[in-house]
């Protein structure tokens, strides 16, 4: 009999994820906290408001009851970052014990500064939680297209099960060690992706886009390692892929807000009917304070939160990057 995994969250990546699980041979249960829209996905076979013309399998369960995870031997969690502790802190009296938990969710919880991973450990019982990172956008995964990503965990040997179980033709999984890494790659490209959003929107051109982006990895490094991270991670499919996806895709959502804002709307102009999370918006205050908290300079971060957060015009946010005290490069890339 195949192994039963409860994927919890019913947007874009909880859905694709679902779907390769599903079609590697487990039977998934995919629930979501929400009973109309979970009656959607039932009623259309897709997930329209996130994957439309995907057509979900008739034998893939659909649930909004917390007794979806009843029973189950292994865990996706696919819900966005700010919401992971609410969406799972009623749900731990039903969760599998000792269950293995796959982490798909990127960003820094705003207010106590915890990597998604450090949430689960927090809501529930000693999880096994490994992390899914990489340039992966849910709609190409959920199409076949091909997709190469990182499970990240201090237990090789959990890393490895989550490997040989979902990886297929389409979807190639690494290992990796540095789940710290690996999280930080994966919250702060989104930041950057908002950068270089904003240039695109001011039409400053490519070689400020570059310049963004090459020193945005430079930066995601120096947090990361600084709080525990190995700094080739940043280097690595869950650092400079991710952020090299982020920074270009026409399905990159921190890109588009970064655009939005470049080219004059506000803030809350650029996110309005946005169905997916942008969780740049918010990463950007949590980052800040990660930095402020251990004496670290975030310049590009900086900036961007001062952009969308406290009203500065973006044409001034590059001037303030571009006037920065002279500098050798040599530092940062040793």
């Amino acid at each position: 009999m195949s192994e039963t995994i409860a994927v919890l969250g019913t947007g874009g990546w909880g859905t694709a994820m679902a779907l390769v699980a599903r079609a590697a041979g487990f039977r998934v249960r995919l629930w979501g906290r929400r009973p109309d829209q979970v009656d959607a996905l039932r009623r259309d076979h897709e997930n329209r408001a996130y994957l439309p013309s995907v057509p979900l399998p008739p034998d893939l369960e659909l649930a909004s009851d917390p007794a979806a995870l009843d029973g189950a031997d292994r865990v996706i969690c696919a819900v966005p970052t700010q919401h992971v502790r609410a969406t799972l802190a009623p749900l731990r009296s039903r969760f599998p014990s000792g269950a293995p938990v796959l982490s798909l969710s990127k960003g820094i919880e705003v207010g106590t500064l915890a990597r998604p991973s450090e949430i689960l450990e927090s809501v529930l019982d000693r999880p096994r939680v490994t992390v899914l990172s990489g340039p992966s956008h849910a709609e190409e995964v959920a199409r076949g297209l091909p997709t190469v990503v990182v499970a990240a965990s201090r237990d090789e040997a959990e890393a490895r099960k989550w490997q040989e179980s979902l990886s297929s033709p389409s979807l190639r999984l690494y290992t990796g060690d540095d789940p710290v890494g690996a999280e930080f790659g994966g919250a702060l490209k989104n930041v950057i992706a908002i950068a270089a959003g904003l240039a695109d929107g001011l039409g400053l051109g490519d070689n400020a886009k570059a310049a963004l982006v090459t020193r945005g990895i430079v930066e995601m490094a120096r947090l990361g390692t600084a709080l525990g991270a190995r700094k080739a991670t940043f280097f690595g499919i869950s650092g400079i892929g991710d952020l090299i996806t982020s920074c270009t895709s026409r399905h990159g959502r921190n890109l588009r807000v970064g655009r939005a804002v470049g080219s004059g709307r506000t803030l809350d102009q650029a996110l309005e009917g946005m169905k997916m999370v942008a969780e740049g918006v918010w990463t950007c205050t949590a980052a800040r304070g990660l930095a402020r908290k251990n004496n670290l300079d975030l310049p590009i971060t900086e900036e961007v939160c001062r952009i969308l957060h406290e009203g500065k015009a973006p044409l001034e946010g590059l001037r303030s990057l571009m006037t920065r005290m002279p500098k050798s490069e040599a530092a940062d890339l040793s």
